[in-house]
């Protein structure tokens, strides 16, 4: 099961340009298809596990991992990786965030697409193929791995305050942009990598994903989400999150709602126009040649 959304609200014209761009242009030799972007910080215990498993994913990519000045062993397991091909090591002296490890990886991105990789073992990196493929056949502009549309084992996914706060804001999406989403916290975002550049990201924390869920909406741009799978941990476990970012992620939500791409504001109405009468045109032409019409 898949879902596909548009955002009613955005640039359209400058999204098109960039998404088409992307889907267009075929990686130049040596490029990769895909660049990992792995924030890390104090997770010793697996972090080398994690990277064994992002390397033996069936996709070609590079992996780009952004040490938050980790405190525990983090740095030195790291060291082992240095000149392991395609991957990447970067370090912040200071700890400064995950939207800012990400946005200090970003422009060393080399890849077509662009995925975030969480350095737990809560996400399996044998769902990047599923995650890129919609990106590929020209299905969607972007792609969202949903932790919901999932049942393990054939049971559904149990209620917790996590899910709860995601609920929220899944609802504040669809209020402030029109979008309906399962699991708009989802770690795992495929961005066509120049339309994630252009987002001019100012995120330092977890407000990455609230970011750019809001100004891939501004963009106009369609998101596709696919059922992946998850393994999710406790606060004890060393999960990150707490309830002030989920207070943060919906002021980002509420703050970009009347963000727009430079230079586009005044094109989106007539692009968005065009669009739509395209796609009317096209549903017209489908029904009467199911009918015998045409």
């Amino acid at each position: 099961m898949i879902r596909k959304w548009k955002c009613r609200t955005g640039a359209r014209q400058q999204a098109n340009a960039a998404v088409s761009g992307a889907r267009s242009s075929s990686p130049a030799p040596g490029e990769p298809l895909l660049t990992v972007i792995v924030p890390v910080y104090n997770e010793a215990s697996t972090i080398d596990e994690l990277l064994r498993r992002v390397l033996a994913a069936p996709c070609d990519k590079e992996v780009l991992v952004v040490d938050d000045a980790s405190s525990d062993r983090t740095s030195a397991i790291l060291e082992q990786w240095y000149y392991r091909p395609g991957v990447t090591i970067l370090a912040h002296s200071t700890n400064r965030g995950k939207g800012a490890a990400i946005r200090t990886a970003l422009p060393r991105a080399r890849g077509r697409f662009t995925i975030i990789q969480d350095a737990d073992l809560e996400y399996d990196p044998q769902d990047y193929p599923r995650l890129i493929e919609p990106l590929l056949s020209g299905n969607a502009d972007v792609v969202y791995g949903s932790r919901y549309m999932s049942r393990p084992a054939g049971r559904p996914r149990p209620w917790s305050v996590l899910r709860a706060g995601v609920s929220l804001l899944n609802w504040s999406v669809w209020l402030l942009y029109g979008v309906k989403l399962t699991d708009e916290a989802t770690c795992y975002k495929v961005f066509p990598a120049p339309v994630l550049r252009a987002m001019e990201l100012q995120c330092e924390r977890f407000e990455f994903c609230p970011e750019v869920t809001a100004k891939a909406c501004r963009m106009g741009l369609e998101i596709m989400e696919v059922p992946i799978h998850y393994e999710p941990r406790s606060v004890k476990q060393g999960k990150n999150i707490r309830w002030r970012d989920g207070w943060e992620a919906l002021r980002t939500l509420w703050r970009c709602r009347n963000w727009r791409p430079t230079g586009a504001a005044e094109e989106w109405a007539a692009a968005a126009g065009s669009r739509s009468r395209s796609t009317m045109e096209a549903s017209v032409l489908q029904n009467r040649s199911h009918d015998g019409c045409t």
